[in-house]
């Protein structure tokens, strides 16, 4: 009968984590990260065009 030859783990140490072990409870859609960067955006260029002294 052959022996048994055992391999090194293939993982190689890596953890693996699961979303559901720890559900987030602040849950927002990427389309609203996305609207609000866009948002702050032309809100910082109205300021620097017409705000005056803001970013001189």
């Amino acid at each position: 009968m052959a022996e048994k030859i055992r391999l090194p783990s293939s993982e190689g140490g890596l953890v693996r984590y699961s979303d559901e072990d720890y559900p987030s409870k602040l849950q927002l859609k990427p389309e609203y990260i996305i609207g609000f960067a866009i948002a702050v955006i032309v809100i910082f260029a109205y300021l620097a065009a017409f705000g005056g002294s803001l970013f001189n």
